[in-house]
């Protein structure tokens, strides 16, 4: 496994529950708006950790810590993602697995394991807009609608997500974002926030708040329960 850095602490990415982030490296996507363009790629050694470390740190945490979040990058691109899942799982900690949603094979294979207790995945944007979104120039939306399926049908908790991007969003296409994943629960729109570090951001900007709660509104047409994240 190749990661790339270690949040030794975090209240927000696992909900519910104390935990560390683990970031993987290496992502098969190309978002203009990712905010981690390093992990995308090559990060220099200095934001690395090993497996070894990671598990040390694990190790003395015990007691302490009760969840690990593991988010990339993309996880699922790492064919060993399931034994360190699995690793992890074994020292008594929960797991929350963050995923774009390209790998549903993998995806099924590691949840119908029991080892993750909580999975998030984004949700890019309409089917119709998925391509313009991730940078892939005739990107099969049919691993999209799988992996919906997947975790819908998985029996773990679980959260789709939107990072909301003007212009690649429109209020009106919320709707239509929602009713991909009718049926959920947990719905999020995160407000896009430009780090100054994008991997392509030229022209992206933040969607107004009105507009924001528009297409909150239409969601929630859909799934009633659906939140802006960090709003109450």
């Amino acid at each position: 496994m190749i990661l790339g850095g270690l949040q030794k602490l975090t209240l927000l990415d696992f909900p519910g529950t104390v935990a560390c982030t683990v970031f993987t490296v290496g992502c098969n996507l190309r978002c203009p708006f990712c905010h981690n363009p390093a992990l995308v790629f090559n990060p220099p050694d200095d934001y690395r950790i090993s497996e070894e470390e990671l598990f040390a740190f694990l190790k003395k945490r015990q007691g302490i810590l009760d969840g690990v979040a593991i988010t990339g990058g993309e996880p699922l691109l790492h064919s060993d993602i399931g034994e360190f899942i699995a690793k992890i799982k074994s020292m008594g900690y929960k797991v929350k697995l963050d995923t774009n949603g390209t790998f549903p094979d993998r995806l099924e294979k590691i949840l119908a394991e029991g080892n993750v207790d909580y999975v998030a995945m984004d949700l890019k944007n309409t089917f119709e807009k998925y391509a313009e979104t991730v940078g892939i120039k005739d990107f099969d939306v049919e691993l999209i609608k799988r992996s919906i399926r997947v975790i819908q049908e998985s029996g773990v908790a679980y959260e789709f997500r939107t990072t909301v991007v003007s212009p690649l969003h429109t209020a009106d296409d919320f709707g239509k974002i929602a009713g991909q994943v009718e049926g959920s629960e947990k719905y999020f729109l995160q407000s896009f926030v430009d780090s100054g570090n994008l991997l392509n951001g030229e022209g992206l900007t933040e969607m107004p708040h009105d507009e924001l709660e528009k297409a909150l509104e239409n969601a929630k047409q859909i799934i009633p329960q659906a939140k802006i994240r960090g709003e109450s």
